[in-house]
């Protein structure tokens, strides 16, 4: 590669962050703005500098706001969670939602949502969502992780072990969903579609603190994720305890996930499609983790603001995602399958 090339390389990295960032800001005062009394892009920026009416002030900061960061965060956790997980398995199927670890999550949360009996369903009420959602993620990947292991993590075992687990507990939640009561059961329903109804500061807090902790962790670590992508022998030439570090990834992989769900849902496919359209805009060599982040969010904000104004109905933020990242699946899935074929 020329130095020209590679000073071009140096530059998109960092321009492709640095725009992802600027959408994303802009859509969160989009997203602001829209509800039964909209406000411009430039009165959401006003409010937000501490102008404006009290009035206005209360509706942006009090009731629309929380629903926004929300969906960035969760966004960027996803995207961030995935770059991670692909980058370790050398897989682009690896994502937290594939793998089977946001249904983990997911299968913890609604034990607490549909019922708090007895003395672990006491724990769980009293610790929270993030703490049973985080709790149901980190034993999935721990299983997934000793089903997987022969001699070290193969990328393609991982999948197919993730989602093995993944179908037992989604026939796991089911199960809680049928047994629980009406109320319990259509609250957890709308939950488990992945929906930004009803966010607050209280959601807001968890996934903030869970990105901003192990989110710096991950890009602190990004080193060591470009030196496993190039395989174990590799890694160990390079002086990388692989074990150790593959272990502290997933780890934080996990509870970026984990908290994520807690937030809003196991939202699909954000984890899967954000880290490779980041990869192919910087054109790196692996899912990049912060351009995958900011990607994350951007997808999940855009779904917001595209549920809220272009369909006659609002829906829940998953199934616009699910419908927008099944057929990429499906067209990844057919690619592999004719190179493996050739």
């Amino acid at each position: 590669m020329t130095a020209l090339a590679r000073t071009a390389r140096r530059q998109r990295a960092v321009a492709v962050p640095v725009l992802l960032a600027g959408l994303l800001l802009l859509l969160v005062a989009v997203n602001v703005g829209l509800g039964d009394f909209p406000l411009s892009v430039l009165e959401v920026a006003r409010i937000l500098a501490g102008g404006g009416a009290q009035a206005d002030r209360f509706v942006v900061l009090e009731l629309r706001l929380p629903r926004s960061l929300t969906a960035a965060l969760v966004g960027v956790a996803f995207g961030m969670s995935g770059a991670v997980l692909q980058s370790i398995a050398r897989n682009p199927l690896a994502s937290p939602d594939i793998l089977g670890i946001t249904a983990g999550a997911g299968a913890g949360a609604v034990a607490l949502i549909v019922g708090s009996g007895g003395f672990v369903g006491g724990l769980l009420a009293a610790a929270g969502l993030p703490v049973a959602a985080l709790l149901g993620g980190l034993l999935t990947a721990a299983a997934i992780y000793l089903l997987a292991w022969r001699d070290g993590v193969n990328g393609f075992r991982l999948v197919l072990v993730g989602i093995a687990v993944s179908a037992v507990l989604t026939s796991t939640t089911w199960y809680l969903l049928i047994v629980a009561d009406i109320t319990e059961a259509a609250r957890a329903a709308v939950w488990l579609t992945g929906s930004l109804n009803g966010r607050g500061w209280e959601h807001v807090v968890p996934v903030a603190v869970a990105v901003g902790v192990a989110g710096g962790c991950v890009l602190l670590g990004r080193a060591t994720l470009a030196v496993l992508r190039f395989g174990d022998d590799s890694a160990r030439a390079l002086g990388v305890r692989i074990q150790s570090a593959q272990a502290a990834l997933i780890g934080l992989a996990v509870v970026l996930a984990s908290v994520a769900v807690a937030a809003a849902g196991p939202i699909p496919f954000v984890a899967l499609v954000a880290p490779q359209i980041a990869m192919r805009l910087v054109r790196s060599a692996g899912p990049p983790v912060l351009a995958g982040g900011l990607l994350g969010g951007v997808l999940v904000l855009a779904a917001d603001v595209a549920s809220r104004t272009l369909l006659p109905a609002e829906l829940p933020v998953g199934v616009l995602t699910a419908a927008l990242g099944a057929p990429y699946l499906i067209a990844l899935l057919a690619r592999r399958t004719r190179r493996t074929d050739a």
